[in-house]
């Protein structure tokens, strides 16, 4: 059986602090990826993703390591979502950080995976704007 993934790095000019809170603190998760959220970026604990009352998903924190990576296991989600882990893996560079995404263990390469691979860059688009201007993009017209 194959695994497919979804990888994209990006470069954002901030503290490294500045990244691992945005990917981790559910007060600010919430001004570029899910409507709600809680979770405690602590290795065990579980974060819960909503993004509407259809899509109330779950996943536990498989690896927290302060400002270099931040991993989840999908616990409870779809069928698609369920066996697959996203995590991001930072790094120091010159003018910020480099921040290494991955959203690993997709059964296959469905029309889901191809869609959560370009929202995935969207999202992450808005990730980048966050955190270097600020920007908010409303829930509802996020990827």
């Amino acid at each position: 059986m194959n695994n497919y993934s979804i990888y994209h790095d990006l470069h954002i000019n901030a503290h490294i602090n500045k990244v691992f809170d945005a990917i981790t603190n559910p007060e600010h998760l919430i001004n570029w990826w899910p409507l709600r959220c809680t979770g405690t970026p602590e290795t065990g604990e579980v974060y819960n993703l909503n993004f509407t009352d259809d899509y109330d998903w779950y996943g536990k924190v498989i690896k927290a390591e302060a400002n270099k990576s931040f991993h989840i296991k999908m616990t409870k989600s779809d069928k698609n979502w369920n066996p697959t882990s996203f995590g991001f893996d930072l790094e120091k560079s010159e003018n910020g950080v480099v921040l290494k995404f991955q959203h690993t263990g997709w059964l296959s390469c469905n029309d889901e995976y191809r869609q959560s691979s370009y929202c995935w860059a969207i999202l992450l688009q808005g990730l980048k704007n966050y955190i270097e201007k600020n920007v908010i993009i409303p829930f509802e017209k996020r990827a």
